[in-house]
């Protein structure tokens, strides 16, 4: 069985759509391929690397338009997403050569956007991307404080921001929520996955406040809440 053969029954058997299957294994092919010659995700095998196009899907019907996603890495969860619904995405991700791979996936499967490769401290105090965006997602990227501070930024009000959690105790609950209402949002509800994985809602209601975020480096170093 060839790789791509193999993702497609992991796929199906995760229980994704049958119109989708053949173009997301594509893409997690093309993703471990590239990921033989420099690095861009721990998974190695088509085994570990299908959960994680099957949990990208899982924001899917969170989206309420263009999406911004920041972290982008090997285009969790945006490239999935793309895939799925045809919405526009702009994917931030400062590591040249992952950059290059993302601004390959969009042409490859025809998606609409851009790769934005500069730190998010820095693109989201530009106009043309500044609140921009109805839908932003973050995976795997710091505490859920710094996240907000780096994402909140590129979302128009009535926006959503779609937060990919692990388990997480309620200090760190806390600590989003009281995030959220400094940059002009509110976390809306939490969804819980299995495996102790959880979507957090965080609804943005006004424009963030322009010395957000702060500057590089500085959202990971001094979160706002803690």
């Amino acid at each position: 069985m060839t790789e791509q053969a193999e993702l497609e029954s992991l796929l199906a058997a995760g229980g994704v759509a049958v119109a989708l299957v053949a173009r997301l294994a594509r893409y997690a092919a093309m993703v471990l391929e590239a990921n033989r010659r420099f690095n861009l995700t721990g998974a190695k095998t088509a085994a570990d690397f299908a959960p994680h196009v099957i949990d990208s899907l899982t924001v899917v019907t969170y989206l309420r338009g263009s999406l911004v996603d920041i972290g982008s890495g090997a285009g969790l969860p945006a490239i999935p997403a793309a895939i799925a619904t045809g919405i526009p995405v702009t994917l931030v991700e400062t590591t040249m050569k992952k950059a290059r791979f993302l601004e390959e996936m969009l042409a490859a499967f025809d998606l609409e956007g851009e790769v934005v490769a500069i730190r998010a401290e820095v693109a989201a105090h530009d106009p043309r991307l500044r609140g921009r965006f109805e839908s932003g997602t973050a995976r795997a990227v710091s505490s859920a404080p710094t996240v907000a501070e780096l994402l909140l930024p590129f979302l128009a009000p009535g926006g959503v921001a779609i937060l990919q959690r692990g388990p997480t105790d309620e200090r760190e609950a806390n600590a989003l929520a009281d995030a959220a209402l400094m940059l002009g949002a509110r976390q809306e509800r939490v969804i819980s996955l299995e495996g102790g994985r959880r979507i957090v809602l965080v609804q943005k209601e006004s424009q963030t406040q322009i010395r957000f975020p702060r500057r590089v480096g500085i959202p990971e170093k001094r979160p706002l809440c803690l």
